[in-house]
């Protein structure tokens, strides 16, 4: 059984324990587009840590967690795009307009969770979430698998935790691509009537 929920004060422990226990979530802490490239790579992991529990603390949405069988087991960033200022900055991923946009950056799932549909599950639930609190779109930005020197597919180390086409396409995004962009846009724009549940 599997349930998502949005990452509180309540589950940081979880989510912690989560990324403590595997490698890349351990290194970079979902923090690669929350700050700038150069304070990156100047930040410890404890201290890119600290950097996402202090948004958390400040209020700020930094994602979601699955849960299986109670046990955390696979993670979803979606926040408010400008709390991504990386992003707010990238050539390749402009802003495409003004609307109050939401961005979901990273996905990583146990290897156990693999194969059972999460990263869909994830998204719709992201799409919720980002609605519950207003938002009039969600972006993602998937990056497909291309041959190696000996012909495997493989996704660039860089962005292999972005997420596939597909499984944004099963969740409803549409391609929103500009004409002779590099990286692809994918949106689900929310209608009027399911903004703002919370109030």
């Amino acid at each position: 059984m599997q349930d998502i929920y949005p990452v509180t004060e309540e589950r940081w422990g979880d989510l912690a324990r989560f990324f403590q226990a595997h490698g890349n979530p351990n290194y970079c802490w979902c923090m690669t587009w929350r700050v700038a490239s150069t304070e990156f790579h100047a930040l410890s992991s404890e201290e890119r840590k600290a950097a996402l529990h202090a948004s958390l603390a400040s209020g700020q949405p930094i994602g979601l967690l699955a849960y299986l069988d109670g046990e955390p087991a696979g993670w979803c960033s979606v926040a408010p795009r400008s709390t991504y200022p990386r992003l707010e900055r990238s050539r390749t991923l402009p802003r495409l307009d003004e609307l109050d946009t939401w961005s979901v950056v990273c996905f990583f799932l146990a290897k156990e969770a693999r194969g059972r549909g999460l990263s869909v599950e994830l998204l719709r639930a992201a799409i919720e979430y980002a609605a519950e609190h207003g938002a009039q779109v969600v972006e993602g930005y998937p990056v497909e698998p291309v041959p190696d020197e000996n012909g495997a597919l493989r996704v660039p180390a860089s962005y292999r935790f972005m997420g596939y086409k597909r499984s944004f396409e099963k969740a409803g995004f549409k391609d929103v691509t500009p004409p002779g962009a590099t990286r692809t846009i994918m949106r689900f724009e929310i209608p009027p009537a399911g903004r703002g549940k919370r109030g």
